[in-house]
């Protein structure tokens, strides 16, 4: 883990290092490529809030398994916080309404102006990001507390407590985080399905990564004496689960706004489905759909860590895809468009964002030995051998 640790952070700060001479040269495609880095790593962080709250909830032997690899990956938000801080810097390269003259030249903005403003914009991503830190920071806090006091049930129910409520604020931050960084890229359009999809894209995202984790420690102790095929399937089939939801709400929000045909509406989808942009959507079809579904229905498949993690990346790969589509044509409707920033930001943040998430997963033991579910994960693995 130390010698991963440190190759992930030598190339993500080598990347990161490419990306900020590319900025001398142009500063907004920096800011355009930063964006789509940044919300991808973001979605994996917060993805994995929301699983382990859910798991909280609910219980099962899949979450014993992956519950240190969430929790990790939920400390890393502090680092998000601070990778933000770039993006304050290319407001006016990114969104149209943050320039001052944008008022001026665009009437319909006039009257969003008291939401879009460059103030309310940062005061908003600062109540979002402490929502989000203050409940990462309370269930890593109380899930320390539940392996020190055996006894004490208390840990534990103030971990179920929290995460009722805690999966409404999740919600709420994220949809309207989804409006202020993604939606207003283009202020004219709109969706009320928007912060769904991509808070589905999120939970997805967080899913793959487990478990690819999972599989890569798989053979090392403690979790060769625990991890079974068993639960591997478990994690396979909530796999397919969220990629039938994802494809599910963004058919969803192409229907309703193609059969509605509104020009304000339609002109988003027009821009991504004409010229080299309709292959991607293809392939967004294919890979991020057709292929993963078809494949989660074995399950020979799903009980095979390596080929269950190999699937996942891609998956993650496509979950890239899918936000360069959503963010890039933006900047470039009229066709097809990848600038070499737009790979190597999403390696710079990712290689830096892994290296501090192997660090806070070596902090800790990697089974939570305390946790109520711990024996029927250890039985649930024998069993369905």
């Amino acid at each position: 883990m130390r010698r991963f640790q440190q190759g992930a952070l030598i190339v993500g700060l080598v990347a990161s290092g490419l990306c900020t001479v590319g900025a001398f040269f142009s500063a907004a495609q920096f800011f355009r490529s930063y964006l789509l880095a940044y919300v991808f790593w973001l979605g994996i962080a917060l993805g994995c809030l929301a699983i382990v709250m859910v798991y909280h909830l609910t219980g099962g032997a899949w979450g014993v398994v992956t519950r240190r690899f969430l929790e990790s990956a939920t400390r890393t938000l502090p680092l998000m916080i601070l990778l933000f801080v770039p993006l304050i810097f290319g407001l006016p390269d990114l969104y149209v309404w943050a320039r001052p003259d944008a008022a001026v030249r665009d009437e319909l903005l006039q009257h969003k102006m008291a939401y879009l403003n460059v103030p309310f914009f940062l005061l908003r991503a600062a109540l979002y990001f402490l929502a989000w830190c203050s409940i990462a920071y309370f269930l890593n806090k109380w899930s320390v507390e539940q392996d020190q006091r055996a006894a004490d049930p208390q840990p534990t129910r103030r971990l179920q407590l929290l995460s009722g409520p805690g999966l409404v604020v999740y919600v709420l931050a994220v949809s309207f985080a989804a409006i202020d960084w993604l939606m207003s890229l283009e202020p004219h359009w709109y969706s009320t399905i928007f912060g769904a999809t991509l808070m589905v894209g999120q939970g997805l995202n967080g899913f793959a990564f487990v478990i690819i984790a999972a599989a890569l420690l798989a053979d090392r102790h403690p979790l060769a004496e625990v991890l079974a095929p068993a639960h591997f399937q478990a994690l396979g089939g909530l796999l397919l689960a969220f990629v039938m939801l994802w494809t599910y709400m963004a058919f969803s929000q192409w229907l309703l706004i193609w059969s509605g045909n509104l020009p304000e509406e339609n002109f988003w989808y027009v821009h991504r489905l004409s010229g080299g942009w309709k292959w991607v959507g293809l392939l967004l079809i294919i890979f991020h759909f057709a292929l993963p579904f078809l494949l989660l229905l074995s399950r020979d498949l799903k009980r095979s860590a390596r080929a269950l993690a190999t699937l996942a990346a891609a998956i993650m790969i496509m979950r890239l895809l899918d936000l360069f589509w959503v963010i890039v044509p933006t900047f470039h409707p009229t066709g097809f468009s990848l600038h070499w920033m737009d790979v190597m930001a999403p390696i710079g943040l990712g290689g830096i964002w892994l290296a501090v998430f192997t660090w806070q997963l070596g902090e800790r033991p990697l089974l939570p030995q305390h946790d109520p579910n711990l024996q029927e994960a250890l039985a649930y693995g024998h069993e369905r051998h």
